[in-house]
């Protein structure tokens, strides 16, 4: 996106924020990742366009046009080129900075910086800046999830042999129980959109991702679990289906939301 004059915005990459798909780095759901940036959760959500402007200040542009950032993400995702040009029309707001991490730049311009900018009811909202992921923590464990649901046959690899099997009524088993009688809580009580999501997986089975305060989880309806908890830093637990688990995953993708077709 490039406009004349010194309102240009140099466009670097764009990402959703839906209840189904949104930056899981920012937030355990889909509500909580509009309070970090300041907006209201619309069903319907948004999109977020980074870049740079002519003195290489970062700006984030976040605009109510879904299906074009949409359109713009697949398109570079295939290898192929976009010009994503948001109109002024659909843009909700301008926010100083980036709220997630980029190792590339504009070229020919100023190395990205955070612009300086007034706080106050008459300048702009405190400038983004991406959460601390150099250390364990909640940023770094959603993103541990992430890594597991993008590359699922590499993590599923490792653990062919020795999985275990946490059920009802066994021993406690370092957490691991807790986080799935918090997950089966949600089947009763509906968490936040977004706590819970499905995607699509090979064959007829789906990706399940769920979230909540201190741990992640990352499924496939047809296979095993993993778990990931702030208390145990760098670790990933697998969970055996048992009898149990593919019911309360089959449940689970029931109420999950899905991404638009």
């Amino acid at each position: 996106m490039t406009t004349d004059g010194e309102d240009s915005l140099y466009v670097l990459t764009a990402v959703l924020l839906t209840p189904a798909q949104f930056p899981s780095v920012l937030g355990d759901d889909y509500p909580a990742v509009c309070r970090a940036l300041g907006l209201g959760p619309r069903s319907e959500g948004y999109g977020l366009v980074l870049g740079q402007d002519h003195s290489g200040a970062r700006w984030t542009v976040v605009t109510g046009d879904v299906t074009q950032v949409a359109c713009a993400v697949a398109a570079w995702d295939c290898g192929m080129e976009y010009d994503l040009s948001p109109d002024e029309r659909t843009v909700v707001q301008v926010l100083p900075g980036w709220p997630l991490a980029l190792a590339v730049s504009a070229p020919g311009l100023p190395a990205p910086h955070d612009p300086v900018v007034g706080e106050g009811p008459n300048g702009l909202p405190p400038v983004l800046s991406p959460p601390d992921t150099s250390r364990w923590g909640p940023a770094q464990r959603r993103l541990g999830a992430d890594e597991i649901a993008l590359q699922w046959a590499q993590w599923r690899a490792q653990v062919e042999e020795g999985v275990e099997f946490v059920e009802s009524g066994g021993r406690p088993d370092s957490g691991v129980r807790r986080v799935l009688e918090e997950i089966r809580g949600y089947l009763d009580a509906p968490p936040p959109p977004g706590r819970i999501r499905s995607a699509f997986a090979s064959g007829n089975a789906r990706t399940l991702r769920a979230d909540g305060p201190g741990w992640s989880v990352v499924a496939r309806t047809d296979d095993i679990a993993f778990v990931l908890l702030d208390e145990a830093p760098g670790e990933i637990r697998p969970v055996g289906r048992g009898s149990e688990l593919p019911g309360l995953l089959a449940a689970l993708d029931s109420i999950a939301v899905r991404p638009a077709a």
